[in-house]
């Protein structure tokens, strides 16, 4: 093993009760940056009190180390003997894991005296985090723009990338439809720039230390620019694409050579300028309408692709596999595409100004991952196998798990993640980019002030979400166990059954997506029971005849209308779940959910009360889905046979269901705003002032919920 110069970090005196005392030394290597970071990881969760003291009296020393040869990377150990603790890792970055999981041992009460030997390895070797930033963002909404100043702030950042660390998430992706003029000001182009020069100046010590910062956890960071774009004063001073002054995403492309020039330029510079950035991303489609496949990786090869090769270092590279065949931004998959762009990937590895592989990036049953655990559909629609077979060799595939469908509400469903990552690994698979398009985890704006929440940032109140993915896709052998320690560490004993009751209520999120077939962002949003009227082309709640005839996602499940028309599945293949089964399992879930934290005392803090009543809010809709599905079956029974005691049952079902809605009402409108929602502020297609701060609250859709009872009452037989 390569030796280490050794460095005292810092010498400790751990109190154990009141009349005895330990002294701990962790020593690392001064020099790496990562392993300050690991040693700094200890420090929070160990010290008392820094002392000076002789070594006779040391009672535990914690040795970092680093040992490629015996661990491969991200991997470490955890080795205990005698008064020392050996934390090995495969690379800085198996170390800072070694350190956090020790530290973790130690916030939950496990003594150092009783630390126990331990080897964990990753699973998946890229992990990453989708951070749509607010700046130039890819839809307009204040949902997206209220996060300015917070994601300004570098406290915020070192508090994100601290939760990444402890996760395991190992990459950054900072996504953006025009960024370079934020890290840059481009040098033969200056008048691109819409920055002062101290402007200019913040927003670089902004990025670079956001870059330095994940480089100190052992994060990738990457830079992801949508196509194609370029700033207003570029456009007004060249006079080229001034139809897209405001940024729109669906839009023509232009192609002028001028642009081209500068967009490689930025590439370029951006790389140079920021050695520590880890790469680059590209997609196809936005800005690049009237494009056909061949001209859409043209451009890329003649900018993106070719500003990279320039650069004077190598750098990785995110391929986002085009979801468009046709020259529409929204097209659909076709196998012709597929050939030309594993062609065009293996192509971009051979030219050996790329790291490692490429990650070929494709969205996991397109917006809306959490549904079910199978492959349905991806952006665009049908996957085929072209980017399978033969394996690749030059390129992983990394499913993007977007998640359109929860902002608000806490969720964690651990058996739903671990089946997914198990179920989708294969032999070319890479890992997994989790995040969303339409929510920014920075600015808590769904809290009312009056419950004076004890976290500061968003992303605290979805801890358990990060956790479970993050740890999952590290190692999805990663037990409960593990999470439920955390709900004791933060609740002590009440918070014994939080992990199940969560994932019985949570599980109403993946039901309802798994149901209702969805695409795009805006086709579905689970939290608030709404998806896209495609008529109006609004975001509206989901009516129970929008309900009866809506296919689900899941090929498993049997829609309503086909259930009462007893029509079976294709081939005489039964259904696993029908209507009524699947009613049934909710109401078994989500009562079973309530039952568990019936009697926690959510006096005893703010946080245990908005965990409990996120819980009791998802196992709500639940009951209310249910008491819908069942009342849609009664009243297409009643359409269909003219049972008059099939149309009280519909209404009774219904009436049941508008009752579950009140409940959700009741325990969420003392805790939270009308929140802004991106899902919102393109009402009929279009944006404007208006639909720019359209908020949702649930009390807000009541009156489309009391209309399902009214359509009940008013339902006629359909006569054939």
């Amino acid at each position: 093993m390569k030796k280490m110069p050794w460095c005292l970090s810092f010498i400790l005196l751990l109190l154990v009760g009141k009349s005895s005392s330990q002294v701990v030394i962790v020593r690392y290597n001064q020099a790496s940056p990562q392993q300050q970071y690991a040693a700094s990881v200890l420090y929070n969760v160990l010290p008392k009190k820094i002392v000076n003291t002789n070594p006779a009296s040391v009672s535990f020393n914690i040795d970092l180390a680093v040992d490629p040869a015996s661990l491969s990377p991200e991997a470490f150990s955890i080795t205990p003997s005698g008064k020392t603790i050996k934390i090995t890792g495969g690379d800085e970055r198996g170390l800072i894991y070694g350190a956090l999981s020790l530290a973790e041992d130690t916030r939950n009460g496990i003594s150092l005296k009783d630390c126990k030997p331990k080897k964990e390895k990753p699973f998946l070797p890229f992990r990453a985090i989708k951070y749509d930033l607010p700046w130039d963002t890819y839809r307009h909404s204040y949902a997206l723009s209220l996060h300015d100043q917070t994601c300004r702030d570098t406290a915020y950042w070192k508090s994100f990338l601290d939760m990444m660390a402890e996760n395991r998430f190992n990459s950054l992706t900072l996504w953006n439809l025009h960024p370079y003029t934020f890290l840059v000001k481009p040098r033969n182009f200056p008048e691109a720039s819409p920055w002062t020069d101290s402007e200019m100046k913040e927003w670089q010590t902004l990025f670079h230390t956001i870059i330095r910062m994940a480089g100190e956890r052992a994060i990738d960071t990457y830079i992801v620019p949508f196509n194609i774009f370029v700033t207003p004063e570029f456009a007004k001073a060249h006079n080229v694409a001034m139809d897209n002054l405001s940024h729109d995403y669906f839009v023509r492309g232009d192609t002028s050579a001028i642009i081209k020039q500068y967009t490689r330029e930025c590439v370029t510079q951006m790389l140079n300028e920021y050695p520590d950035l880890t790469g680059i991303g590209l997609t196809l489609g936005e800005g690049m309408a009237g494009m056909t496949p061949e001209q859409r990786e043209e451009w890329m090869n003649e900018t993106i692709i070719e500003g990279m090769r320039l650069a004077n270092r190598k750098s990785k590279l995110i391929h986002r596999i085009p979801f468009s065949s046709t020259t529409g931004s929204l097209g659909i998959t076709s196998i012709e595409t597929e050939k030309l762009t594993r062609k065009t990937i293996e192509e971009e590895a051979s030219m050996g100004f790329t790291e490692g592989p490429i990650w070929a990036d494709l969205k996991f049953n397109w917006s809306h991952a959490h549904s079910t655990t199978k492959l349905i559909k991806v952006h665009g629609g049908k996957l085929y196998d072209t980017y399978f077979k033969p394996n690749p060799t030059t390129y992983k595939i990394v499913w993007t798990a977007r998640n359109e469908d929860f902002f608000c509400l806490r969720w964690g469903v651990s058996s739903f993640v671990r089946e997914h990552i198990k179920h989708n690994m294969q032999a070319y698979s890479g890992g997994y980019i989790i995040g969303s398009e339409t929510y920014i985890p920075a600015k808590d704006y769904f809290s009312k002030d009056s419950i004076h929440i004890p976290w500061k940032y968003a992303f605290e109140r979805q801890w358990l979400f990060y956790k479970l993915w993050g740890r999952l896709l590290y190692d999805p052998n990663t037990g409960d166990a593990t999470f439920n320690a955390e709900f004791l560490r933060r609740y002590g004993k009440q918070g014994s059954h939080l992990l199940t009751a969560s994932a019985l209520a949570g599980s109403t999120a993946l039901r309802i997506a798994s149901y209702f077939d969805c695409g795009w962002d805006f086709t579905l949003y689970s939290e608030g029971m709404m998806a896209l009227d495609t008529a109006t082309k609004n975001v509206s709640y989901i009516s129970v005849d929008r309900l009866i005839h809506q296919p689900p996602l899941d090929t498993d499940y049997l829609s309503i209308a086909d259930y009462v028309r007893h029509i079976s599945p294709p081939f005489g293949r039964q259904p696993k779940i029908t209507p009524p089964a699947l009613a049934l399992a909710l109401e078994k879930d989500c009562n079973r959910a309530l039952t568990l934290v019936k009697n926690i005392n959510t006096k005893a803090g703010q946080s245990l009360l908005c965990e409990v009543a996120d819980i009791r809010t998802w196992a709500y809709l639940g009951l209310h889905f249910a008491e819908k599905i069942r009342g849609a079956i009664a009243l297409q029974v009643y359409r269909s046979t003219g049972d008059e005691g099939s149309k009280k049952m519909a209404l009774d079902h219904l009436q049941k269901s508008l009752a579950y809605w009140d409940s959700i009402i009741a325990i969420t409108r003392p805790l939270y705003n009308d929140m802004p929602l991106v899902h919102l502020s393109q009402q009929g297609g279009k944006e404007s002032k208006e639909n720019f701060y359209l908020t949702f609250h649930w009390e807000k859709l009541r009156g489309e919920v009391q209309k399902d009872v009214e359509i009940a009452k008013e339902a006629k037989r359909v006569s054939r």
